[in-house]
């Protein structure tokens, strides 16, 4: 439950961002740039609660992976929308490889624990 909450965070901050700065609370309807904060923002902060996990001593679990999964699919979908709409998505595209590139580390020590454990 302690982990749920800790992600929940940096969701809850960055939809707060959303609603003050842009007065939506959806974030597929953003132009590229607002997206592409909103997205950071969502990022960073994930990321950064994933080190406080750690440094607290807590292993990385399925709740963390469903989470990346969750924020990448978001990620997925707004480049869907934007190579549909003929929208350049440059940066999108190398945020989400690198998010790809980290999601698939994280499952390799996820693996590495589990057959330790």
């Amino acid at each position: 439950m302690k982990k749920i909450i800790i992600h929940s965070v940096s969701v809850v901050i960055s939809f707060i961002w959303l609603i003050k700065t842009c007065q939506t609370l959806n974030p597929f309807t953003l132009k590229g740039a607002g997206f592409l904060k909103f997205y950071l923002l969502l990022l960073l902060g994930f990321y950064f609660s994933i080190f406080i996990l750690k440094l607290l001593k807590e292993t990385i679990s399925k709740t963390t992976l469903y989470f990346m999964l969750l924020i990448f699919v978001w990620g997925v979908i707004k480049l869907i929308r934007g190579i549909l709409l003929g929208k350049p998505v440059g940066f999108l595209v190398m945020i989400l490889i690198v998010e790809c590139v980290v999601m698939l580390l994280f499952m390799l020590f996820h693996v590495k624990n589990k057959i330790k454990n």
